[in-house]
């Protein structure tokens, strides 16, 4: 296998992406390499912290020989006069140095990374993921990578771990390896479930789900749980707002559900999902269900004394709104 580029630029805000790139970029060097030749040497420095002198250092050839990666982190911080002499080093690396560049993308320090672009280094892109739809792709492609079975890398096993886990990457990412390794690659959302000891089951999505399927005393009890081990009102007042916005979406489109994902930016699991919700919703109260989520958002933002029992009225308000839910009372 060849060896990479000698300068590789590594651009977001991301920084358990930005370490995962880094460390795939030493390890291409390292395969790219003779089979006996000794290990590269890695040095770090941060951004804020190099100057000419510890650049020549970082990009040194060592007393035993064979390559050396210098990854520069948080490259936003490195001061004009360096970036102008990395810079200048880009353009005639030395052979067998490789020199990462990490940098958040911003407009600090963007002189480096504008300037690594202009001789030609294409970005390997590492931003902060936002979207409900890029999070579960991340987290099937990590259950891929560490030997999940097809069915237990699905979109449903991914968003039943993101319920459980949270949003942040490197739990995430922690999360499908032991799981894999626990479960010899056969998981199910029941076993995420039953691993993460109740988490699960009191996320905001999952009261959410419970309330827009007019089951009151389901939503109310997951809610209750929530708030007694400590979970925030405002996440789970964002994943009601979220459900019900998604209902709205999804009613008022026709298509198939892959035609749709990339229009409304939901996975074609989260459409067919919404879309078997919608059956218990008319446009008048669904429009209502919305008016409601919005008072709820500034209730539990600070305009409410009891955040709790705002949820608690919230909740009850929308599931007697949909026709499952007047079915039970």
């Amino acid at each position: 296998m060849a060896a990479p580029e000698p300068i590789r630029l590594i651009l977001g805000d991301d920084e358990f992406l930005a370490e995962r790139a880094a460390a795939e970029y030493i390890k291409a060097v390292r395969a790219g390499m003779p089979e006996h030749d000794p290990a590269p040497a890695v040095n770090r420095i941060a951004g804020g912290d190099l100057t000419n002198g510890a650049l020549t250092e970082l990009t040194s050839p060592t007393l035993f020989g064979g390559a050396v990666v210098g990854v520069i982190e948080s490259g936003q911080d490195v001061d004009k006069d360096t970036i102008a002499t990395v810079l200048a080093y880009a353009k005639q690396p030395a052979p067998e140095i490789y020199l990462a560049v990490c940098h958040n993308g911003g407009n600090k320090g963007k002189a480096l990374s504008e300037g690594l672009k202009k001789l030609g280094i294409d970005p390997v892109r590492v931003s902060k993921i936002k979207r409900q739809p890029d999070r579960v792709a991340f987290v099937r492609g990590e259950l891929r990578d560490a030997g999940a079975s097809p069915r237990s890398a699905s979109a449903e096993i991914a968003d039943t771990i993101i319920q459980a886990v949270g949003s942040d990457l490197r739990e995430l990412a922690s999360a499908c390896k032991q799981l894999v390794a626990d479960t010899d690659g056969k998981i199910t959302q029941e076993s995420v479930a039953q691993y993460y000891s109740g988490r699960a089951e009191v996320s905001g999505f999952t009261v959410a789900d419970a309330t827009i399927a007019g089951d009151a005393a389901e939503a109310l009890g997951a809610l209750r749980w929530a708030m007694q081990i400590g979970v925030d009102p405002v996440p789970i007042a964002d994943a009601l707002a979220m459900a019900v916005r998604n209902l709205s979406r999804v009613a008022a489109e026709r298509g198939g559900a892959a035609q749709l994902a990339g229009q409304l930016g939901m996975a074609p699991w989260q459409i067919e999902k919404a879309r078997k919700q919608a059956r218990n919703w008319t446009a008048d109260s669904l429009a209502e269900a919305m008016q409601v989520c919005a008072r709820l958002n500034g209730e539990v933002k600070g305009g409410a004394d009891d955040r709790g029992w705002a949820l608690e009225h919230a909740i009850l308000q929308i599931t007697r709104l949909s026709a499952a839910g007047r079915g039970r009372v």
